[in-house]
């Protein structure tokens, strides 16, 4: 199996109703019941087949079922992925479904997102199992064990990572929430954002990331796979 680029795992799925985000795939779909999310579920997994195992995770609602692709050995998206992503959609659309959702205006409560906990250390090794014991976290797969992120082992919390910080800043905040959302999401969620009352920071690094505020400075990086090569 071969790791894909950022640029190439997006081309090679975006047609077909999913999205890349922060290493994986995602695309929902729409469903009428608990009983209609669980065939189309099982329809998923069997397209699956052996390798649902290390690359497919699953979130089933009454509304909607949330579908994510990704080599879990390397936490990044794969060829595999890709493979299994054109199966799944094949399989969902013999029950009348359509891996949609993946932006706004499509059928889905919102389109696919990721969420992350960004923390600033002085010091990240001295920080880091702090963390990792307070929330019951693991060291995400390729980790050196020191630095890099940590991830729910169940994939249901958000990952946590770390910002190395060269001095201290007091009076600014430590913690902020990392929103990753499709790329042609982007622009659409960071203008609703500004026009609840929200506050453009900066865009310096946008399309990788806009920061953004509330009236209080509490700050979020509203971003996306884009210009980050």
């Amino acid at each position: 199996m071969t790791v894909l680029s950022r640029v190439d795992a997006s081309a090679a799925v975006e047609s077909i109703g999913w999205r890349y985000l922060l290493g994986s795939l995602s695309t929902s779909i729409a469903v009428t019941s608990f009983e209609h999310g669980l065939a189309t579920a099982t329809a998923i997994i069997g397209a699956c087949g052996a390798a649902a195992d290390s690359h497919l995770t699953l979130d089933l609602r009454p509304r909607r079922v949330e579908v994510t692709l990704q080599d879990v050995d390397v936490a990044d998206v794969t060829d595999r992925d890709v493979e299994l992503a054109r199966a799944i959609t094949a399989a969902v659309a013999g029950l009348g479904c359509s891996t949609g959702g993946a932006a706004t205006g499509e059928r889905s409560i919102r389109p696919v997102q990721a969420l992350e906990i960004a923390i600033d250390a002085l010091d990240i090794p001295a920080i880091r199992p702090f963390w990792k014991a307070v929330m019951g976290y693991v060291d995400e797969p390729g980790s050196d064990g020191a630095t890099d992120p940590l991830v729910d082992p169940v994939r249901q919390g958000p990952a946590i990572w770390f910002q190395q910080m060269d001095v201290a800043r007091p009076q600014r905040n430590r913690i902020h929430l990392d929103l990753t959302v499709s790329h042609d999401e982007g622009v659409a969620r960071v203008d609703a954002a500004l026009a609840a009352g929200g506050v453009l920071v900066s865009d310096a690094r946008a399309r990788a990331f806009w920061l953004l505020a509330d009236v209080e400075g509490n700050e979020v990086c509203v971003c996306t796979w884009q210009d980050r090569e």
